[in-house]
């Protein structure tokens, strides 16, 4: 690629996709959506236009992108083009522009080039700059995770099924994407008691001498301990991936013979297993709803607005087989039509992720013959994109229509019924406005160990987990079990950097993204609210409404104390919706605190060895591990499991388990 006033590090241009182990529900930015569109003045888009005018110079005539940047170098837009130069003089053009691309003519100060050698090479890198840098005038998928998928492995005598998100760099055979981990669950669960194979890892296997739950409950078939011959159990392999590979109907009827063939030979207790296992095949097809009889393998893409605000529903058909479906709610301008929309949400899309022999539309989009070839470039493989007449392709894609339809609907209504509560929120706690950003503070910590302090964010859509943040308590000057203490560094690391981010004051001059919280909520009383208040003072903040929820009596919800500047401490009615608005608030912040507060302990745990638990030295630890094989085995143990290991006490037993069963 030849690069033109571009400051980008050529080996992060294409980065690969961050992976993120919680599901994040994608939030439908109203505030986005529902800005009044503001015409610029003619001066400001022929102040614009000459910036424009003075890089159209320096314009390559081959394929490539563009970035359009405003004063403070921030990236307004991304745009492709089979030839950048007339592309970017499209733009000087004083009338003819609608008043998104005024807008974005307006705020313009610098342009930037990268040529490519192909269109469809600029679609791809289009897609990876828009991801990088959130332009506010492009369309933006904002929740770009990897989807879950279930994994048959080939690297063990006795193979084992599990649910698989990432790189597919362990050998086996690979069954998805699901729309959700939940999805996963459900389909793992019921594949277990179908085809009862194992789930447990290898080191778990190698070390059982004798089965496991699993196996009393007929959702595995114990091979560890040679309940089943290796032969057979992986003929129940087999059968599995028959079944996940599109073979479904031909390993229901297999199963249903020799179910008849067990009840004649009067083996009732086979023939009953046979039955369970053959239910259990019937509830997987019966959770897809949608079983397609023609379309072997697809991604179908429905696109509705309403109100503003648009929907995609995406529905993933693997082996004439539904994995699921997901919503997703892009940030685009209200001017852009369903079409555009569906344009610039695609490449992004499949930016990180591989398509599938077809993808079905539900609207003509611009590229989508250039789509095409860059997805088929990218997979090695032909993929189609098509936006069907007739047929079942059209019905299915009417089927995610009608999806899209109603999360949207059912969106907006909770969103009517969310910024009703924020407003009930701003009279009662005397804010200016409802807020657009909540932040709620909470720390976790046992005996001041593993103390971790966390960030929870919500606003008109609910909560933004993406935005959430862990804070690892990092100064020594903190005394074990100092919650003020660990408040104040949490407060400190937060606000100072944000300060640095967004020094303009105390409120972004972005209205479509505050960086700036409207209220903070403290877990604590009047302590944790003074303690807030020196660290604002120490960093020349002013005017932030602080709000600190101190538990009520014996802890009991709906008795919470409030505690806020000026104002004398108060209680809210038992029944009142913005109380339990705030109690969902902290209790979502308490999960999340306990959850880092968790990981942070078994990441140490790992490093310095279980002897950090009180009476467990070298010599108990290996023989904890030789006995269950893993952590995770013996954090889930009970006491009694416990008490099994040879030296290993009742009174250790008891504090192994309080340990890794404490609540923070």
């Amino acid at each position: 690629m030849d690069r033109k006033r571009l400051d980008i590090d050529p080996e992060t241009d294409l980065a690969a996709e961050t992976e993120e182990s919680a599901e994040i529900e994608t939030p439908i930015d109203l505030t986005i959506n529902n800005l009044p569109e503001i015409e610029p003045a003619v001066e400001e888009v022929a102040t614009g236009i000459k910036a424009i005018q003075k890089f159209q110079k320096l314009a390559p005539t081959t394929p490539g992108v563009y970035r359009m940047l405003d004063a403070k170098g921030t990236v307004l837009y991304v745009g492709k083009a089979k030839n950048i130069a007339k592309r970017v003089a499209s733009y000087t053009r004083l009338l003819s522009h609608t008043n998104r691309i005024a807008r974005m003519i307006a705020a313009t100060v610098i342009v930037e080039f990268i040529s490519t050698a192909t269109e469809t090479e600029a679609l791809l890198l289009e897609a990876n700059l828009i991801k990088r840098f959130a332009p506010r005038f492009n369309v933006l998928l904002r929740d770009d995770k990897s989807f879950p998928y279930i994994l048959i492995t080939r690297e063990h005598p006795a193979p084992q099924i599990l649910k698989h998100r990432g790189a597919r760099n362990r050998p086996g055979d690979y069954y998805g994407p699901f729309a959700a981990a939940g999805a996963v669950n459900r389909t793992l669960t019921a594949l277990e008691r179908a085809f009862l194979l194992r789930s447990c890892s290898d080191a778990f296997y190698e070390t059982r001498t004798r089965p496991c739950l699993l196996f009393q409950i007929k959702r595995c078939s114990a091979p560890c301990t040679g309940e089943i011959a290796l032969a057979d159990y992986n003929k129940l392999v087999d059968e599995a991936q028959a079944f996940l590979s599109g073979k479904s109907l031909t390993v229901k009827e297999t199963l249903a013979e020799e179910m008849e063939k067990a009840a004649a030979a009067l083996d009732f207790e086979r023939a009953a297993a046979l039955r369970d296992r053959l239910e259990a095949l019937s509830l997987i097809q019966s959770n897809q709803g949608v079983h397609p009889r023609s379309v072997d393998n697809a991604d179908i893409f429905a696109c509705y607005q309403q109100g503003g605000v648009t929907c995609i529903e995406v529905f993933f058909i693997r082996n004439f087989q539904n994995w699921g479906d997901r919503a997703y709610y892009p940030r685009a301008d209200r001017s852009l039509d369903a079409s555009e929309v569906l344009d610039g949400f695609l490449p992004q899309f499949y930016e990180s992720r591989t398509a599938p022999a077809s993808v079905l539309l539900s609207h003509e989009i611009e590229d989508r013959e250039l789509l095409a070839q860059a997805l088929t470039a990218k997979s090695d493989s032909r993929v189609d994109v098509t936006v069907p007449k007739r047929g079942e392709k059209r019905e299915l894609v009417e089927h995610a229509l009608l999806n899209a339809r109603s999360a949207l609907s059912r969106r907006l209504a909770e969103s009517s019924s969310q910024a009703k509560l924020l407003k009930a929120l701003s009279e009662t706690f005397g804010l200016a406005r409802p807020p657009r950003r909540i932040e709620v503070y909470d720390n976790s910590h046992i005996q001041g160990l593993n103390a971790v302090g966390v960030m929870v964010v919500a606003g008109p859509e609910g909560f933004v987990k993406g935005q959430y943040r862990k804070f690892n308590i990092k100064s020594d000057q903190i005394a074990r079990g100092d919650d003020l203490g660990m408040m104040r560094e949490v407060l400190r690391r937060r606000f100072k950097r944000l300060k640095e981010e967004s020094p303009r004051g105390e409120t972004s001059a972005n209205e479509i993204d505050p960086l700036w919280p409207d209220l903070v909520v403290l877990d604590g009383g009047l302590g944790q609210l003074s303690a807030a208040r020196e660290v604002l003072a120490e960093l020349g903040i002013k005017e932030l409404p602080l709000l600190a929820v101190a538990k009520g009596q014996d802890r009991d919800a709906g008795r919470e104390t409030f505690y806020m500047r000026d104002r004398e401490p108060f209680r809210l009615s038992p029944r009142d919706p913005v109380l339990y608005f705030i109690e969902r608030l902290r209790d979502e912040a308490h999960r999340f605190a306990i959850g880092s507060h968790r990981g942070r302990r078994k990441k140490d745990i790992v490093s310095l060895g279980l002897q950090e638990i009180s009476g467990v030295g070298p010599t108990r630890k290996r023989a904890l591990l030789r006995h269950f094989g893993t952590l995770s085995a013996v954090e889930g143990a009970s006491i009694a499991d416990l008490q099994k290991v040879p030296g290993i006490s009742a009174g250790t037993a008891r504090a192994i388990y309080d340990f890794f069963h404490a609540n923070g």
